[in-house]
């Protein structure tokens, strides 16, 4: 066990914003930092580290604690894991007492799978280097493929030797246990005997984020064609293959160093050869097909991916699904191709460090130009080919919330296809349209909302009020991505959210839903652009192709209130609506939900009266508990009005 002492000492020494940053890109939001929560599936960033108070929180999940907590969570390690993994980051030495047998005992299966990966990966990098077949097969193919002995030690290289059961009988006589062995695909157990998984072949190890070995990719050195070329371990507790993206620990730095870019590749081979050429921001999907969830974890480093394509054109078009997989995480994507039967691994070992670069540089090109390059040839004699091929890059570009962008790239498309602007603006439009709808059918939960006033009663439904649904609107428009800070009723914590965010989790927490159509459409568009991460720009509606979004936009934008230019002269303490946003917020939303509420009591007042005279006794005794409640919301509310001074 580790003595208190020790662990103060850990927990003092893990300042948490620096620690976080090595797992999640953050921006400075006045006092705080945000960023894309690394626990759930998000494209707007809720996840809020304070330096101040050394925690962290995530408005969307609900995820909260300190440097430890944050380790545990991440790394899903338990409490003494947890304190040690900082331990060790921080050089703190720690004195154990004896375990207890409850102290075994919950011991837990991961730390012992990862306590046995790491020992593999050690007894594969000594053979690779200290034993003679080692040396004469292992290390001379990583030499022979370019690799010098220092790109082989940084990614931990390694060699398992010919011998079928050589590592499995080395791990049982030094204690390691079956189960484990077994658990993390490192052995085969049968009833009378054990083999190795990754007999004769180099090794890669797979590290997470945090550097932790959790798997392993084992290439063969044999020309049978009956062998794998490589061999993975197989899922489990510590190695998710969906999950992992190779070279990440070790490029994570560099992508923030550069600005925010990463560069993608299918390989091992490819990250570690462009690794020695330099390019040190460089990843791979660890051969295979790119997911969404190895794209959230480089877009915690990497706001632009450059995709490494070999000469493969059939290759090529079968992963094409990654580019729109990589928009639709928010990311910009261009492309390289490499000339034929040239890959970067091949490339980088013929031409050099500075050539490679170049050669990247000069030829990498917008999505858009590589797939219509791409596929235009064997499309443009043939009108259905051709009509399917704008139909696919449409629906790239329609991915992209940014309406620069869109333009820009409609305009590329344009030129390359020979097709008018409008007729590509329309599809765009049509596309949009169709995802606005799917939206307004998705079932919208927020865990844990941060909200001001207090909620409604749970069985109202069917009242609303334009002129608030208006007042929301405007504010929406033209203050949604300022940041407000307001208190956690949970943990007294200060809280930075923007405007936009802070209105779509009021309305959504309530069941709230604008009546007055148009309203409605702005609030979805707007909504949508905050789901993609994308900021509220006012030219997005008052100047939207829908003519009524603009129409409506463009007069609830226009200033509602002049402050008089003698006021201003006279150094008047009249605080600017900019400035006062908390107080507008709450007072706008305590007067909509008063008008709702009182409403909904003259409702309830009409019920009492009808089931009084029918002697409903049952339903008369339930609307007489909802009386109880809408009485004290209204008190609440009243209490809350009086306090709001505008």
């Amino acid at each position: 066990m580790i003595d208190q002492v020790t662990v103060q000492k850990i927990i003092d020494a893990a300042e948490i914003t620096s620690l976080i940053q090595e797992f999640v890109s953050l921006k400075r939001r006045g006092a705080n930092y945000l960023g894309l929560c690394p626990f759930h599936n998000e494209k707007t960033p809720s996840f809020t580290v304070s330096p101040s108070k050394g925690i962290f929180k995530c408005f969307g999940c609900g995820k909260a604690g300190n440097a430890v907590s944050f380790i545990m969570a991440h790394e899903q390690l338990s409490y003494p894991e947890a304190l040690r993994y900082l331990a060790k980051k921080y050089n703190i030495h720690i004195e154990e007492k004896e375990l207890t047998e409850e102290d075994i005992r919950a011991n837990t299966e991961r730390e012992s799978m990862n306590i046995v990966n790491e020992a593999a990966c050690k007894y594969f990098e000594n053979t690779l280097f200290n034993s003679d077949e080692g040396i004469s097969i292992g290390l001379s193919y990583f030499k022979e493929r370019g690799f010098n002995e220092q790109v082989i030690k940084e990614f931990r290289l390694g060699y398992s030797l010919e011998q079928k059961n050589a590592f499995t009988e080395w791990a049982l006589k030094n204690g390691y246990k079956k189960e484990f062995l077994e658990s993390t695909g490192l052995s085969f157990f049968k009833e009378n005997y054990y083999f190795d998984r990754f007999a004769a072949r180099v090794m890669f190890p797979i590290l997470s984020i945090a550097g932790q070995v959790v798997g392993f990719g084992a290439r063969t050195l044999s020309n049978d064609k009956k062998t794998a070329k490589y061999l993975n371990s197989p899922e489990s507790l510590v190695y998710n293959k969906s999950k992992v993206v190779y070279g990440l620990f070790h490029a994570k730095n560099e992508i923030i160093k550069q600005n925010k870019k990463c560069y993608l590749v299918e390989g091992y081979m490819d990250v570690i050869s462009l690794f020695m050429t330099g390019i040190k921001n460089v990843v791979s999907s660890s051969g295979t097909s790119l997911t969404e969830d190895q794209i959230r974890q480089i877009h915690r480093f990497a706001d632009d991916i450059t995709i490494l394509y070999d000469g493969d054109l059939a290759g090529i078009k079968a992963s094409l699904r990654a580019i729109d997989m990589i928009l639709e995480q928010g990311l910009n994507v261009r492309i390289v191709l490499f000339p034929e039967g040239e890959d970067p691994d091949s490339y980088a070992k013929k031409h050099g460090s500075s050539k490679t670069i170049e050669y990247i540089e000069k030829n990498e090109t917008d999505f858009i130009s590589f797939k219509a390059n791409l596929l235009f040839d064997e499309a443009k004699n043939d009108p259905i080919k051709r009509a399917s091929l704008i139909t696919d890059i449409v629906r790239s570009i329609a991915i992209i919330n940014d309406n620069i962008k869109q333009s820009i790239y409609i305009q590329e498309c344009s030129k390359i296809l020979d097709v008018d602007q409008s007729v590509l603006y329309a599809e765009v439009l049509k596309i949009r349209r169709s995802k606005i709808e799917s939206i307004k059918k998705q079932e919208y939960r927020y865990s844990q909302p941060v909200k001001l006033t207090p909620s409604l009663p749970d069985s109202f439904e069917g009242i609303y009020f334009e002129s608030q649904e208006k007042e929301i609107i405007r504010l929406l428009l033209l203050y949604g991505n300022n940041i407000i800070d307001i208190k956690d009723g949970a943990t007294e914590t200060e809280l930075e959210i923007s405007v936009a965010q802070f209105i779509i989790n009021e309305l959504r927490s309530e069941g709230l839903e604008f009546k007055n159509v148009i309203n409605k459409k702005i609030f979805l568009f707007a909504e949508e652009l905050i789901n993609n991460d994308e900021p509220i720009k006012i030219e997005l509606f008052t100047h939207n192709l829908d003519p009524e979004i603009s129409q409506v936009s463009v007069n609830l934008c226009s200033s509602k209130y002049e402050l008089s230019p003698i006021w201003e002269k006279r150094g008047s303490p009249i605080l600017k609506e900019e400035k006062r946003l908390q107080e507008i917020l709450e007072d706008v939303f305590i007067k909509y939900k008063l008008k709702i509420a009182k409403e909904f009591e003259t409702n309830v007042k009409n019920k009492i009266k009808l089931l009084t005279e029918s002697k409903n006794d049952e339903e008369l005794q339930s609307t007489l508990e909802d009386f109880k409640k809408i009485k004290g919301i209204l008190k609440d509310l009243s209490n809350m009005q009086g306090r709001v001074i505008l």
